[in-house]
């Protein structure tokens, strides 16, 4: 109960800016729970799609592995779907890189989304903090400027004491938020670099099978 009485005697102490930081703090753990979250449901799901079609990629059934990448709304599938309905049509490799180059140009921003967010509300907590400071200290010497001179350095060290909450507490949200973006920002390259892998991986399957048809009909 201590515990709890100590958080809200900080904050109540801090000013009315601690209310903006709180907002700021409560956006942003909803954002990055959100991302990592949904990060964390693709790689699984690339992983899981990428295991069923390897195989097929690898026996040369490429009309099989398009049925079961089209069944599949991961980012992989739609990445191997562009390049597998190309497969007949186009002859060169580079037309079927192009195509799922395009493909994944309209899958990393659904990657990427929103994570840039948690960069922008840790500088505005810290922002908020220092202004919340500010304020609290021209009101603090616009108080002490009537007080009787020997109440005025306890007047004054009181409120600058409560002052700096605003600054500590924007500091203890702007921190973790930068960690998280971080470690969200990772994981996000991460996942672009594993698609980006299974795109080159698919291609050279398919340079190889074709190879193969080749020195087999000559």
């Amino acid at each position: 109960m201590n515990f709890f009485e100590t958080i809200a005697r900080f904050f109540q102490n801090g000013g009315h800016f601690m209310y903006p930081i709180a907002v700021v703090l409560v956006i942003g753990v909803a954002i990055a729970l959100e991302r990592w979250f949904y990060l964390t449901v693709s790689r699984s799901r690339n992983r899981s799609l990428w295991q069923q079609i390897e195989p097929l990629l690898g026996q040369g059934n490429f009309r099989q592995a398009a049925q079961v990448a089209s069944q599949s709304d991961s980012a992989v599938g739609q990445i191997l779907n562009y390049g597998l309905a190309r497969v007949t049509q186009a002859r060169r490799r580079d037309d079927i890189e192009k195509a799922m180059e395009e493909s994944l140009m309209g899958i990393v921003p659904k990657l990427e989304k929103r994570t840039h967010y948690l960069a922008t509300f840790a500088n505005l907590a810290t922002l908020l903090g220092l202004l919340g400071t500010v304020m609290g200290l021209i009101s603090a010497f616009g108080a002490v400027a009537t007080v009787n001179p020997a109440e005025k350095a306890n007047l004054l060290s009181a409120s600058i004491s409560v002052a700096m909450n605003c600054t500590a507490f924007g500091l203890m949200t702007a921190v973790p938020l930068l960690v998280i973006h971080a470690v969200i920002q990772t994981k996000t390259t991460e996942l672009i670099d594993s698609l980006e892998m299974a795109s080159v991986k698919f291609l050279n399957s398919i340079v190889e099978r074709r190879t193969d048809a080749a020195q087999a009909g000559a």
